[in-house]
């Protein structure tokens, strides 16, 4: 007799495990979705119920009294409270604002139709545009008011009514946003305070271009009311303060960013008695305006090493920058005394941009890689090498240098004679540079400085000779376009040091690094595929105005060649290249520079010579350790 057994195996009692499985954290997830909307929902309904009541009480209040404690409007109302609903803790923060209404003019001058807009003049035609944009239209010779109208009428009373806003948020929950609500309070009578005036403070960066979202801090404790509030900036990068009570130098403010530099006001005292930027005024029924400039954070990291690059711990150093914050004495807002640690390094973390000088006591300075006085763009971490050599009573440090781009010049004859002195050095291998493309492609090796070797068509080298820009077509640019350049042959090893190209500023309209680039280098011709990186090492990345540091990877390569990438994000404009140039130096042999170490104290006669260069003669007076900037210009 057969017994017909049926039972499940393993492969089939695991499939259906896990097929159960799935169906069950698919319920279970369902489930806790469910219940994390039901509880946002919750909260929502909640932080709604508690913007209703802040707002009801706002309005119950005295207009008077509607404000920030030490705010502008000031008044009764604490920036952030916090307040618990159904065991849930909630943030609330007031936001309290003057508006100058134009239908009555604004205190700058100007009305019209209501709504912000302002009437103006503009080659006689009358425009209306709005109120953040009138300062633009006035630097540009255009009027207030219709053309051939009578003039705007100037409001000295220009806090109309106040903005007030309300944002609630869980304060230990996962929200994101906060829940705002914003309404408006109107005086019953009579407009602002008469003695008040406003302060407009405009922030800018390097390149003047306006920054939006900078954190403003002003305090004003002689004033009354007496004043400390922050604010940010509009997409104009303007603060407007319409409603402050009138003061002599009595406002400090303080503009940051985060990531980026501060710039702010300072009082007086006996290390600067004549600051360049002291505290604000508000005179009554006027209008103050004030600027302030911040841009990214830069470091400078600075080594030192002797001829031989070896390191050498220790070693004193002044660095000093070009900006001040004091006059009648000149203060300046970098002068450090510093020096290197054990290990012959030292980093300034957090710097402004600016251009600096580099000095060194103890020691000779023979050079310094790159050369100085050493330019710090926005954005960037700035590699410095000083190299230094035995102390000697009276030295002298030749840098010559391009006079058209400030890069150094390399194999340059420095030709130094006095009674009993004559010496002759050549300088460092500096850089190599390409200013003309219109020659064309097809070119391998480097002869012909103004061909290439390829492009993928999207370029043009011929309609402005000696740029590279998108190629037009039919009136619209090419939306990128790629060059390759021919190999360079450096010569011999050499360590890279960055690139560096002009333009740097590109129209805004072609969006953000609208130019590119990538470098190959290589020990041998012989390289069948040339390997394109970036400033990290791969072919990802791409050297920009903020990376144009080389990456080590490319040192001892005696072989180099670039691509140039363009790209636009409008038809209507292209970016445009007219010199690329790279820095590179043999090992510790700083570019372009010549040191004579050791000589007398004298009146030398300097004698600087170089191909395609005009020569260059001047008298220097050495006593002590002496620079001589020598900026070469072509020869014609």
């Amino acid at each position: 007799m057969l017994n017909n057994k049926k039972a499940f195996s393993l492969l089939e009692a695991t499939i259906s495990i896990a097929i159960f499985l799935i169906f069950a954290i698919g319920i279970y997830g369902g489930i806790q979705l469910i219940f994390q909307i039901v509880y946002n929902s919750r909260l929502r309904i909640i932080e709604n119920s508690i913007l209703n009541e802040q707002v009801e009480v706002i309005r119950n209040m005295s207009f008077f009294d509607v404000g920030i404690k030490n705010g502008s409007p000031s008044g009764l109302l604490d920036r952030n409270v916090t307040t618990t609903r159904n065991g849930i803790e909630f943030l609330i923060t007031r936001t309290i604002r003057n508006i100058d209404d134009p239908f009555d003019g604004t205190i700058i001058g100007g009305a019209g139709g209501g709504g912000g807009l302002v009437d103006i003049c503009h080659k006689g035609n009358t425009i209306t545009v709005a109120e953040p944009a009138v300062p633009a239209h006035l630097n540009h010779g255009d009027t207030l008011g219709p053309c051939g109208g009578e003039p705007p009428p100037f409001d000295s009373s220009p806090a109309d009514y106040k903005l007030a806003q309300v944002d609630v948020i869980c304060a230990r929950c996962s929200q994101r946003e906060p829940l705002s609500m914003v309404t408006y309070v109107a005086p019953k009578f009579l407009e602002g305070d008469p003695t008040h005036g406003a302060l407009f403070i405009e922030v800018f960066d390097s390149e003047v271009e306006p920054i939006q979202g900078a954190d403003v801090h002003i305090v004003s404790t002689e004033t009354d009311p007496t004043y400390d509030f922050e604010e940010i900036t509009d997409n104009d990068g303007m603060l407007r303060v319409v409603d402050l009570a009138e003061g002599t130098g009595v406002y400090h403010i303080t503009v940051t960013k985060n990531g980026y530099t501060t710039d702010r006001t300072i009082e007086s005292d006996v290390q600067i008695p004549n600051p360049t930027k002291p505290p604000s005024t508000v005179v009554a029924q006027d209008v103050t305006e004030v600027s302030f400039f911040i841009d990214e954070i830069s470091s400078i990291n600075i080594s030192t090493t002797n001829a031989s690059c070896a390191t050498v711990g220790n070693v004193p150093f002044t660095l000093r920058g070009t900006e001040l914050i004091g006059t009648n004495p000149d203060v300046f807002l970098v002068d450090e005394n510093v020096q290197t640690d054990a290990n012959g390094t030292y980093l300034f973390s957090s710097v402004r941009w600016d251009t600096y000088a580099l000095g060194v006591s103890g020691y000779d300075l023979i050079g310094s890689i790159p050369d100085t006085p050493l330019v710090v763009n926005p954005g960037v971490s700035q590699e410095v090498q000083l190299v230094v050599g035995a102390n000697t009573a009276n030295s002298l440090l030749v840098m010559v240098r391009d006079g058209s781009n400030s890069q150094p010049v390399a194999n340059a004859s420095a030709h130094v004679t006095a009674s009993g002195f004559d010496q002759t050095k050549l300088t460092g291998i500096g850089s190599v540079r390409q200013t003309d493309w219109s020659g064309g492609f097809g070119q391998e090796f480097m002869s012909d400085a103004t061909r290439y070797w390829t492009d993928d068509g999207g370029v043009d080298v011929n309609t402005s000779p000696g740029d590279i820009t998108l190629l037009d077509i039919g009136g619209f640019y090419s939306a990128s376009g790629m060059l390759e350049s021919s190999i360079f042959d450096l010569g011999t090893e050499v360590r890279y040091i960055q690139l560096e190209w002009e333009p740097v500023a590109q129209p805004p309209e072609t969006g953000v690094d609208s130019l590119k680039f990538q470098i190959a280098t290589s020990s041998t011709t012989e390289s069948v595929a040339w390997e394109y990186l970036g400033p990290d090492g791969t072919d990802a990345t791409f050297y920009t105005v903020s990376e144009p540091l080389i990456y080590e990877v490319h040192d001892g390569d005696q072989y180099f060649r670039y691509k140039v990438y363009l790209s636009t994000d409008n038809s209507a404009y292209t970016p445009r290249l007219s010199d690329l140039s790279l820095t590179y130096t043999n090992i510790c042999t700083p570019p372009g520079q010549s040191y004579f170490g050791g000589i007398g104290s004298n009146t030398y006669t300097v004698e600087v010579t170089a191909s395609g260069y005009d020569l260059y003669t001047t008298d220097i007076e050495v006593n002590g350790d002496t620079f001589l900037i020598v900026d070469l210009g072509e020869a014609e």
